[in-house]
């Protein structure tokens, strides 16, 4: 049964007779507004008030219940309240004036006795005010169902109201409200308790009041976890993680064996489960989730999760696959990793420039186009060559061979026939020579004059500089060539015959979890790894769309955001990452980010994020730009403040289904939690 489902009518607008007067029984009475509109509202409260209701925090919920005639039922309504902060009293001068001369009078007699103080005075001291934000209104529908609205339809005078604090079962049908079901159902998992404020004088008096996630909420949606370090990012990803792993297990279909049609593909959900297990995949820069550490206390991911999760490392070591390509084997991804390894791509010299726009893919046509085969052999050819070159070692036992005619052989004037297989090192020497006499060769003036083109295309033209380190054919060596490839070797394996990033991608559509060890590199590198993957999921998950084949729901986790993601200022919005926050909804790609810094996130992503995890934050640079989403203003004061000791995992909830921030403590990550 859903937590909420005994929550009725009756429950929330339930009165009872006390001294022969009716009052709202689903709670504790606070006070009365003295002003109110449609997005605020000022509330009188006495101490005597405040100490029934065991206090008003900063942040509480409360609920302004209009004083109807109970047979109204079209004014069966509570206006949901948040405490902001204190209200000016109309009549505060007076009572500061009074407290002065009072606390003036009791310096001149040398008494501090409350005596002192008529009860007239104490009564009128007794009283102050809180301003409220109007976070929305809960009332009944014509069939009786308990709804709620995200503002206010009317409002009427202020005296009509009384101020209620919430019962803890009311306010977990407050907090886990959604307009479409309940939570605390299938796939569906506790994230901790209402929490308002750092200081907890009562544990003992507050019982639990759990808030849900809805793990529906995660699947293809961005998620933000903003805080400072050690406030517990890292645990709610988890709980994240779990959330997704638990809705994953509710899936009855398999994509890989998938017939939908293109209609049938666009809804990924059979009501609240996913049709196709969920993948997720965790950017690890730190190391703290593909290795084991002290923070754990048995609860590492890899661990929890071992039959389902596979862990990547930039190097070598056990129980890790290494993200290393066979560049031999693999001729276009090997090429496209080495032109985005940084100190490439960073290369203005003109020589690195006309490298980096070649491309290796092989031609549609391969098979059955002659000169497209012979001019892709020749391209791959020499790039095997500057492979070897660059110590790049290679397979066993491997050789090349392209199609060369006689008088192209002739010229060259070898001994080796490269029509059939030639060792590394035969290969090199071969072009190296070809190089050198191509521009005074008579059989390249021939095909020049006979084709209209030169025998040597722009590609193989900067593949063979790279070689040979000379610039024109026929020239000395005054380029690097070959030589600025080699710090990309360590990238290299000869053993594997399939690239990682496919490997991947093939475990995330299976709904397994990676983990993507890059704490072995360093920030470059890391950049490039990620983005390098995140592609190929992106491209994969958009040609899936756009030929109709349905998609799984994947799950992107970047730790350290800030360091991957675009600036604030850059507005190029075709990085990835702007790509996956803008277009990953329709294709099942869901963004989960972590990060110290909000105001250093690319505006185009927190635009597009539904759901936010705030904890403490530092600096008003931060707030003022969280200020600009939901009602998180409301918050911009106690965010700031933190106890090292007791706020680690106080947040800030805010979730797709819900309409409001709720402020929570995070339960800790735990093997035994209930999903």
């Amino acid at each position: 049964m859903s937590i909420t489902d005994n929550i009725t009518k009756v429950d929330f607008f339930k009165r009872e007779e006390l001294a022969g007067k009716w009052t709202w029984a689903t709670g504790a009475f606070v006070g009365r507004p003295f002003k109110i509109s449609y997005s605020d509202a000022s509330v009188l409260v006495a101490d005597s008030w405040k100490e029934r209701a065991q206090g008003i925090p900063q942040g509480c919920f409360l609920l302004a219940y209009y004083d109807c005639d109970p047979d109204k039922k079209h004014l069966h309504e509570a206006v949901l309240l948040r405490v902001i902060e204190p209200a000016a009293l109309p009549t505060d001068p007076d009572v500061v004036s009074s407290m002065v001369e009072y606390y003036k009078d009791t310096i001149r007699t040398g008494s501090d006795k409350q005596s002192q103080l008529d009860q007239y005075s104490r009564y009128e001291f007794g009283f102050s005010g809180v301003r409220c934000s109007i976070l929305g209104c809960f009332y009944l529908s014509e069939d009786g169902k308990l709804q709620f609205g995200a503002d206010l339809e009317n409002f009427y005078s202020a005296h009509n109201y009384s101020v209620i604090k919430p019962n803890d079962t009311l306010l977990t049908t407050i907090v886990n409200y959604r307009d479409k079901g309940l939570p605390g159902g299938d796939g569906d998992i506790r994230i901790g308790k209402v929490r308002y404020s750092s200081s907890r004088r009562f544990p003992k008096a507050n019982p639990d009041v759990p808030l849900y996630v809805k793990a529906k909420d995660f699947a293809g949606k961005r998620t933000a976890l903003f805080g400072m370090t050690r406030t517990g990012k890292s645990n709610s990803i988890k709980k994240v993680i779990q959330a997704n792993e638990a809705m994953s297990a509710l899936a009855k279909m398999d994509l890989a064996s998938s017939k939908e049609s293109a209609e049938e593909a666009l809804e990924p959900f059979n009501g609240d489960a996913p049709k196709y297990p969920i993948g997720q995949i965790i950017f690890d820069m730190n190391g703290e989730y593909a290795n084991k550490n002290l923070q754990d206390e048995g609860t590492a991911i890899f661990e929890i999760y071992k039959n389902k999760t596979d862990r990547y490392s930039i190097v070598e070591k056990p129980g890790f696959r290494v993200m290393k390509v066979n560049f031999y084997r693999e001729v276009e991804s090997g090429l496209e990793l080495m032109k985005s390894y940084p100190s490439v791509a960073e290369d203005n010299a003109k020589f690195m420039v006309n490298f980096r726009t070649v491309f290796l893919e092989k031609p549609d046509d391969y098979a059955s186009n002659p000169s497209a085969k012979t001019r892709y052999d020749r391209r791959v050819a020499v790039y095997h060559c500057i492979l070897h070159r660059a110590k790049f070692a290679a397979p066993p036992n491997f050789t090349l061979q392209w199609s060369a005619s006689e008088d192209v052989r002739k010229e060259v004037n070898s001994a080796v026939d490269p029509t059939k297989p030639l060792s590394l090192e035969e290969a090199c020497a071969w072009w190296e020579k070809f190089w050198e006499v191509y521009k005074d060769s008579a059989f390249g003036a021939a095909y020049k004059k006979k084709n209209g083109r030169e025998w040597v295309d722009d590609d193989l033209v900067a593949l063979l500089v790279m070689l040979t380190r000379a610039r024109e054919s026929g020239g000395r060596a005054d380029c690097n060539g070959y030589r600025n490839l080699r710090v990309v070797a360590t990238q290299h394996t000869p053993t594997t015959n399939s690239a990682f990033e496919q490997d991947i991608l093939d475990s995330l559509r299976a709904g397994r979890i990676v983990i993507a060890d890059l704490s072995s590199g360093d920030e470059a590198l890391q950049r490039m790894y990620s983005e390098r993957i995140t592609w190929k999921i992106f491209r994969d998950a958009m040609r899936r769309f756009t030929s109709a084949q349905p998609n799984n729901f994947i799950q992107f986790y970047f730790e350290e955001a800030h360091n991957l993601f675009p600036k604030k200022e850059d507005k190029d919005l075709s990085q990835v990452y702007n790509r996956l926050a803008k277009e990953g909804a329709k294709l099942h790609l869901g963004l989960v980010y972590a990060t110290q810094e909000v105001s250093s996130i690319s505006g185009n992503i927190l635009k597009a994020t539904q759901n936010w995890f705030i904890s403490h934050l530092n600096n008003e640079d931060e707030i003022r730009e969280l200020r600009k989403y939901y009602d998180f203003s409301d918050f911009s004061d106690s965010l700031v403040r933190f106890s090292q000791d007791t706020d680690k995992g106080f947040v800030r909830i805010k979730t797709y289904s819900n309409a409001f921030v709720v402020p929570v403590q995070v339960d800790k990550f735990s093997t035994t939690d209930k999903v």
